[in-house]
């Protein structure tokens, strides 16, 4: 016998007695898929597939196979509706330095959490406009003014960590003091570095509270699941790396150069230089590094002596690729990798959660969006590849093609994304195997294991009119599959604009993939 949640009256938004888990929800069925939708028929034999998509829409949670989803902050957010919610896991990077999480690195520290934030949001259920837990999404997901000053900025997050501002309307007082709590320990935190002039510009509200819950937790994870019980979330959020640190990657160049940082590799903005990286320092060049007495990171901060200068960095999604240009890198990316403080190429181990829901859920789905800052920060760990190579769980591996290329990926093809997924999972570091003959210089033996890209991916999904080149044929050569789908049935193509994977196309992409997997004797 399941609950039923009974929406709250506004005398009751005051009460002191109610608790963080009785927040009222209501579906919102027009974010969500037809559950009877036709699917066109393929043959087992079928290489390639054109799925024709119905537009009406009803409730989702029903019938839906186990996801793990593998993405940025914002490439997924619109198609989240397709993997459901109870059954869905999202593992997220925490390597991104761009927008409000780059203030919190260089002033107070511990991962990127803004991937996470942006997820978390998206995930909150839906409910009117006037109850508790609207009231609750718009405050987390609201973020102070761009275009002002630094005291407009200040004065604005002081009435709201004082518990003046309106964005506290509807919001029952348990609840607000809660998150006020935790809002009062961040500015504490930024108090106690009052020498690095943190800037409130632009600051993200939830990006402040789940900072400073991990900063208090000493836990990510602990800081995930106190944002997704105060909201209601019931998706699994798993960030890629459980640390307390920061954490930065760097992108090596066919050319031999290095960027350091995701805003360098994906959107470069402009603003003061933070670190020069060479390949070998004592041969190439020297590294510049900021060094913080009060922090141990495993990324660079601000000099004591420059404490003074800003380094925000002010970037919108939708700045990436305004009218589809963008700054072309000067050679392609050949690999991504992790490094520390000193700039020393470094190897963590995945959150142990990942590992472990790649071992259950039914479908791994590598998600539209930066390929290279987004999904390889998430494959390029120990472990992974094997994981998901061997997984006895997993009836398919999906790629969701991009619809055009970005500075990331400039003038790929399909199987340019595909060959970039199986070099980063088969170069991630040996196991070493005692007591074969083939020793390495340690003494100890290992194995080098190269997987058939079908062993990562094992189907695409592209878009009708993909503007990304998609070799059906070459693809097929590789043991992976193609399925073309319809996308937003709303979306004004007539201007040029590249299409959009929207929730129906994924659902009905993953339900004809298993159903076929299924006919074939899964």
């Amino acid at each position: 016998m399941s609950a039923t949640l009974t929406p709250r009256n506004a005398a009751d938004c005051d009460s002191p007695g109610s608790s963080i888990f009785d927040l009222p929800t209501t579906v919102d069925h027009h974010s969500h898929l037809q559950s009877n939708t036709h699917i066109a028929s393929e043959g087992p034999g079928d290489v390639s597939s054109s799925l024709n998509v119905s537009r009406t829409c009803d409730d989702l949670t029903g019938n839906v196979p186990s996801c793990l989803v593998i993405s940025g902050g914002t490439g997924c957010n619109a198609i989240c509706s397709a993997f459901g919610t109870s059954r869905a896991s999202y593992v997220l990077p925490v390597s991104d330095d761009g927008g409000s999480s780059s203030e919190i690195i260089r002033v107070i520290g511990g991962p990127s959490i803004g991937d996470i934030r942006s997820r978390l949001i998206r995930l909150i259920p839906s409910s009117s406009p006037a109850s508790p837990l609207a009231c609750i999404r718009n405050l987390l997901a609201y973020r102070l003014p761009a275009n002002c000053s630094d005291k407009e900025a200040r004065d604005e997050w002081r009435d709201i960590v004082e518990g003046r501002s309106r964005l506290w309307d509807g919001i029952p007082v348990d609840r607000k003091e809660m998150i006020r709590g935790f809002l009062v320990h961040f500015e504490s935190e930024v108090l106690k570095r009052a020498h690095k002039n943190f800037s409130f510009i632009n600051g993200s509200i939830g990006n402040y509270f789940l900072s400073a819950a991990q900063e208090f937790f000493r836990s990510l994870p602990s800081a995930i699941f106190l944002f997704s019980s105060i909201t209601n979330s019931q998706a699994t959020i798993l960030p890629a790396i459980v640390t307390n640190h920061t954490v930065t990657i760097a992108a090596e160049l066919e050319d031999g150069s290095r960027l350091v940082g995701q805003c360098e590799i994906s959107h470069p903005v402009r603003r003061e230089p933070v670190i020069s990286v060479s390949s070998e320092a004592d041969q190439h060049g020297t590294l510049e590094y900021y060094d913080d007495p009060d922090e141990d990171t495993l990324s660079p901060v601000d000099d004591i002596h420059n404490v003074g200068k800003r380094r925000n960095v002010f970037f919108e999604a939708s700045s990436k690729e305004k009218d589809g240009a963008y700054e072309k890198l000067r050679a392609g990316i050949s690999r991504l990798f992790y490094i520390n403080t000193y700039g020393t190429e470094i190897h963590p181990s995945p959150n142990p959660e990942f590992i472990q829901h790649l071992g259950q859920k039914e479908v791994l789905v590598y998600s539209c969006g930066s390929l290279w800052t987004s999904i390889v920060p998430c494959l390029a760990l120990r472990g992974v590849a094997d994981t998901i190579a061997r997984s006895k769980s997993l009836r398919a591996k999906i790629l969701l093609l991009n619809s055009q290329n970005d500075r990331e990926t400039d003038g790929y093809s399909a199987v340019d994304y595909v060959n970039t997924i199986v070099r980063t999972l088969n170069a991630t570091h040996t196991r070493p195997y005692p007591g074969l003959s083939n020793r390495s210089r340690s003494g100890v033996s290992e194995v080098v294991t190269t997987y058939p890209a079908s062993a990562f991916v094992t189907h695409l999904v592209y878009l009708k009119g993909c503007q990304v080149s998609v070799d059906v044929q070459r693809l097929a050569g590789l043991g992976v599959r193609c399925v073309e789908v319809e996308g937003e049935a709303d979306q004004d193509v007539s201007a040029g604009a590249p299409p959009k994977f929207d929730a129906h196309s994924v659902r009905e992409a993953i339900t004809s993939i298993l159903s076929q997997e299924s006919n074939e004797g899964f």
